[in-house]
């Protein structure tokens, strides 16, 4: 772990609104959080979806999610605890287990299925689907599993410590760049009435989650799973995320908007209705191997 100093900001982002997330379903019936979802979709480009999943009961997940196709974006899913099998129509088969992350790209089209390695105890994390560029839309799949050592960590002079899970904070890049969109995404534990920095350029849209304990941001408190989108303020260089009176654990998740039309049914998100009826007749084809 990089020992780091922290950031001077000048002026920290505020909070535009908080949202609540909203209690779910999907697979084959695995008990969900949607924090983000389609109303969100275009203050939040090139963000589309944000599930946060966590329970010790096993029927809240334990079938999981059977073969399900995707088009025309990328999933990533961060495990806190559990383990799931990963399998997939390209040949890509990955064990994602505690602090472990995997990145999809569905592109052209893919299937695959999540499948939780346990029947007892406790299964937490986030999976987030990150829009792609209509020019990299018909791409080809890809996948790749990174594991907990593989994710670069920095830690502050007030003893944060932040996992880089994409993009680069405090000059140290993380386990995942992607071009465009140049996603940011932070895993910060904060203990009790410490603070964190991260500069932001104006145009990228951000929001946090903290997901234990209590966060606070220019005076403002967001509690645990809801979600808090900063404004893109021309004024603020960065955000100052501050924690409560007691240790607080929160995703810091950023991007640069497509600008792009966005036509989504299901699990295909293209940019037009026609793209979306071409994906659903090439998946009723047999086409997404």
């Amino acid at each position: 772990m990089k020992h780091v100093t922290q950031q001077a900001i000048q002026r920290s982002r505020e909070i535009e609104s908080v949202v609540a997330g909203q209690a779910t379903s999907d697979g084959a019936g695995v008990q969900l959080t949607r924090l983000l979802g389609q109303q969100l979709q275009r203050r939040l480009d090139p963000f589309l979806m944000l599930d946060a999943f966590g329970s010790d009961n096993p029927d809240d997940y334990i079938a999981g999610f059977p073969d399900h196709p995707h088009r025309g974006f990328e999933t990533v899913t961060y495990m806190l605890h559990g383990k799931m099998l990963h399998r997939d129509s390209q040949g890509n088969e990955g064990l994602l287990q505690d602090g472990g992350m995997q990145w999809m790209s569905a592109a052209r089209g893919v299937i695959h299925s999540e499948i939780p390695q346990q029947s007892a105890g406790l299964m937490q994390g986030f999976q987030l689907w990150v829009n792609l560029p209509a020019a990299n839309k018909m791409d080809q799949p890809w996948y790749q599993d990174v594991n907990p050592e593989q994710i670069p960590a920095i830690e502050t002079e007030q003893g944060v410590q932040v996992k880089i899970l994409a993009g680069e904070t405090h000059g140290v890049r993380g386990a995942i760049q992607r071009p465009v969109t140049e996603p940011l995404i932070l895993d910060i534990s904060l203990p009790a009435n410490s603070e964190f920095s991260q500069a932001l350029a104006a145009e990228m849209n951000a929001f946090v989650v903290p997901y234990q304990g209590e966060l606070r941001l220019a005076g403002q408190r967001v509690s645990s799973h809801q979600l808090a989108i900063l404004n893109n303020s021309a004024a603020a260089d960065g955000v100052i995320l501050r924690s409560a009176e007691q240790p607080t654990r929160v995703l810091l998740i950023a991007g640069k908007p497509l600008k792009e039309d966005i036509a989504q049914y299901g699990p295909f998100v293209m940019n037009s209705k026609e793209e979306i009826y071409q994906a659903v007749n090439d998946f009723q084809q047999g086409k997404f191997v």
